[in-house]
């Protein structure tokens, strides 16, 4: 798995004109699911991310967590993580899991960052979605469970 990890001041996502998941301050992650990916990848990843220490402490050093700050979580399914963009000029996803395998871990995924009580909002799986993210610091950071040390 796949996913870019921004904090955020606030961050939204909406389907045909409709915002169908909003948050204030927290992280906007984008989420990529490959060929190959299972539960423990999800698991390790909603894990590493809720555990992160990136937002500012009381000396304005990035020492906290999103669990110890409070903040909200907006996870979007972003299977173009997965493009490679190596040969001629049109990406291969050829590395994506299967739409079902996709949605499936990513409902996993999901549901693993709300077990570990973050307010967890999403985009809809496979459609066309509009995001809003307001970068705070700006902060971002690219996770991938296969260079993982675990």
């Amino acid at each position: 798995m796949r996913a870019v990890v921004q904090r955020v001041a606030q961050s939204a996502v909406a389907v045909d004109g409709k915002t169908v998941g909003k948050i204030g301050g927290g992280l906007c992650i984008l989420l990529g699911v490959g060929v190959g990916d299972s539960e423990e990848d999800a698991e390790w990843l909603a894990d590493k991310i809720a555990n992160l220490r990136i937002f500012e402490d009381g000396e304005g050093k990035m020492n906290r967590s999103l669990l110890e700050a409070g903040g909200g979580a907006l996870v979007v399914s972003q299977f173009t993580l997965y493009g490679d963009c190596r040969k001629g000029r049109r990406p291969s996803f050829v590395e994506a899991a299967p739409a079902g395998e996709g949605n499936r871990l990513y409902e996993y995924f999901v549901e693993r960052m709300r077990l570990r009580g973050i307010e967890t909002e999403c985009g809809i799986f496979q459609t066309h979605m509009r995001v809003e993210i307001v970068n705070d610091g700006p902060v971002t950071l690219i996770l991938d469970t296969r260079k993982a040390i675990k």
